[in-house]
């Protein structure tokens, strides 16, 4: 692959990226510098680790910007949970965004598993 762009988890991490910003335009107003732009800034942290991973050389450090970014994908769980708290948002809402997440976070899994294996035969 030439770019990380051709990466199946890149591109639906993409979209789901597209999704919480679309949420976000949602929120009340005086949420805008708060969990917003958290959930914002965690959903572009998500694609960026992605992206920044592939360009390493070694497999080592591709799965840990990979690990990174299921971190990030743990964050905007818990981001999901604080808006359904606050009432910005319902549980079947939280659950399209949940069910989405889990979606990547199995194609993240998977790029992990491969890149270990790759390492060990290496």
């Amino acid at each position: 692959m030439k770019s990380f762009e051709y990466q199946n988890v890149y591109k639906e991490a993409r979209e789901f990226r597209i999704l919480v910003s679309t949420l976000c335009t949602k929120l009340p107003k005086e949420e805008k510098y708060k969990l917003a732009d958290r959930m914002k800034r965690t959903a572009l942290s998500i694609t960026a680790q992605i992206a920044e991973g592939f360009r390493r050389f070694h497999f080592q450090e591709n799965k840990q910007f990979c690990r990174i970014a299921r971190g990030s994908f743990s964050e905007m769980h818990e981001h999901l949970n604080v808006a359904l708290n606050e009432g910005f948002i319902d549980k079947e809402e939280r659950l399209r965004y949940i069910t989405e997440k889990d979606k990547i976070m199995r194609l993240l899994n998977g790029d992990i598993n491969y890149l270990r294996k790759a390492k060990t035969e290496k």
